[in-house]
């Protein structure tokens, strides 16, 4: 069998691609650098994380893009013998949606990417058709911000000319959507003869779904599956897999088609309204994947409309990789799952030595320009990661160390600073919609000038808690417990927590350094640890 969600943690809105006997899944990484994570697979059960196609500021440029912004659903197709990505930068994403759409082009899927090429602004969610007889056409929603309307306008095609390398004509409503409303996330396929059109409504929350329509011109009309939604959780609040939505088709050399998804693995409440029901998705919106059988030329999941942990798999060979190192030791470099927020890994940010990752301090936690952060995301809610720093502060304003984080105005850290009246300390700080607890109560330590320290935070589903060791032996954990589903979506996006809602990623642990000075004091990190445990 499958286990569902076959990409673990934040990894939304998945497009799945076939190329000979590969498989590859783009998915979306908002402010997070660098852009886009593609998976590979050989048997759609088994994938490891293969490359960031875009990895240069020239094509996301993400300074100053707000919290859950940046690099919205992706699009990865391949036709003519190269690769091509479509991509949203989503630069606001309030009461307006200020995006730009763009496309990048790659012989080799891991090998390097092109620059950006414009293509419209008039809503997120780009996608590329390949037609038949060589036409080529980019769909999106269109966004709508007036009240009266729910979200959007419709789905928009329009050619792309590539030799003009532009679109081309004007742009054309296909498709205005169903009663679920909050229609986006479209994709094309040319199936029997049908242009069947793939889309996600329903909203980004408990109510996603994925619909279908067909016509026999791509131009429309379309006719709506008979029996819409194909997917969604909606009905079934107490579904290990919640959120299902944005969903994409593949069919493989044995004659399967399956339809991969986003999906979430909630952590249950006590207590009423929606969220207390369904739950808080800390790892956020993941990748989840399920069998599509036919049925009078329309597309039906296999056991049912809800999305199942555990389903069938093909008649591929299996094909297993090998499991990375879960002790990371910097001198070897970032690994790829590692990532930095908003802009690269440059020699401004940090260095690689052979006593590991030194990060140069630079902006407060709170920033959306320049933070020296690097972090990994959760996978599990029960694992353990630990790390060494050294670092000397000589002010309050300056800070390193571990840190779980979602936004930046929701994060907590255990650091090494400085205090004008103990010297240099160890504390925790805490951000919770915005609002910054510090110190906390028991939690102050005092440590030898000098002196590197052993960091460590163990997650499970209901808290987490830092530790501390000078000698990596015997550890001292810090009295205070944080509420794991505090570092959700659903937790952020609840009114009262008012403008820092839209929340859109997931949890990471990682390390950091600020120096709010301008001094750029360093910190040096020998490793980051990353172990799951049995729940």
């Amino acid at each position: 069998m499958i286990e569902n969600p076959i990409i673990k943690g934040f990894n939304p809105d998945p497009s799945i691609c076939k190329h000979m006997d590969n498989y590859y899944i783009a998915t979306s990484t908002f402010e997070w650098f660098p852009g886009v994570q593609i998976h590979h697979s050989k048997d759609l059960k088994n994938w490891r994380l293969l490359a960031h196609p875009l990895n240069k500021v020239s094509q996301a440029g993400l300074l100053g893009i707000p919290d859950s912004g940046g690099i919205w659903a992706v699009s990865l197709t391949h036709a003519d013998d190269k690769f091509w990505l479509v991509y949203s930068i989503m630069r606001e994403h309030r009461a307006f949606k200020d995006v730009r759409n763009y496309l990048v082009t790659a012989s080799e899927i891991g090998g390097e990417w092109g620059e950006p090429i414009f293509l419209n602004a008039s809503g997120f969610d780009p996608s590329l058709f390949h037609d038949k007889g060589g036409k080529k056409y980019v769909l999106n929603m269109v966004y709508d911000f007036r009240n009266h309307h729910p979200w959007n306008y419709g789905i928009s095609i329009q050619e792309f000319d590539v030799t003009k390398q532009s679109l081309v004509g004007k742009p054309k409503i296909i498709f205005k959507g169903t009663h679920l409303q909050k229609t986006e996330g479209p994709s094309i396929y040319l199936i029997n003869g049908y242009y069947y059109l793939v889309t996600a409504e329903g909203g980004s929350q408990f109510g996603h779904s994925v619909t279908v329509a067909r016509s026999e011109n791509i131009m429309g009309p379309y006719e709506v599956h008979p029996d819409n939604p194909i997917l969604t959780a909606w009905y079934s609040p107490d579904n290990y897999l919640q959120k299902t939505g944005h969903g994409s088709l593949v069919e493989t050399d044995t004659h399967e088609w399956y339809l991969t998804y986003l999906a979430s693995r909630p952590i249950k409440r006590e207590g009423k309204g929606l969220f207390e029901e369904r739950g808080f998705c800390t790892l956020g919106r993941e990748t989840a994947i399920s069998k599509i059988y036919w049925e009078n030329g329309w597309p039906y999941v296999e056991g049912g409309k809800v999305a199942n942990r555990y389903i069938e798999e093909s008649q591929l060979k299996e094909v297993k990789w090998g499991r990375g190192p879960e002790k990371h030791m910097f001198r070897q470099g970032l690994p790829i799952d590692f990532q930095t927020l908003r802009v690269p890994f440059t020699k401004k940010m940090g260095q690689i030595s052979e006593q590991g990752l030194t990060l140069f301090g630079q902006e407060s936690l709170y920033s959306i320009f320049e933070q020296s952060l690097v972090a990994r995301r959760f996978e599990s809610l029960n694992f353990v990661a630990e790390t060494k720093v050294s670092f000397s502060p000589e002010s309050f304003q300056q800070m390193a160390g571990l840190l779980c984080y979602y936004n930046s105005k929701n994060w907590t850290s255990l650091n090494v600073t400085y205090d004008e009246n103990r010297g240099k300390i160890l504390t925790l700080l805490s951000c919770e919609a915005a609002a910054l607890s510090w110190p906390i109560r028991g939690s102050e330590v005092q440590v030898l000038s000098g002196s590197e320290i052993y960091l460590r935070v163990t997650v499970n589903s209901t808290y987490y808690q830092f530790a501390y060791s000078f000698d990596g032996l015997y550890w001292d954990g810090l009295p205070v417990k944080f509420d794991t589903y505090k570092l959700s979506d659903d937790y952020i996006t609840k009114p009262f927590l008012g403008p820092t809602g839209s929340a859109f990623t997931g949890a990471f642990v990682g390390v950091h350094c600020n120096d709010m000075q301008g001094t750029r004091k360093g910190a040096t990190f020998e490793y980051l640890s990353y172990h799951e445990v049995a729940e």
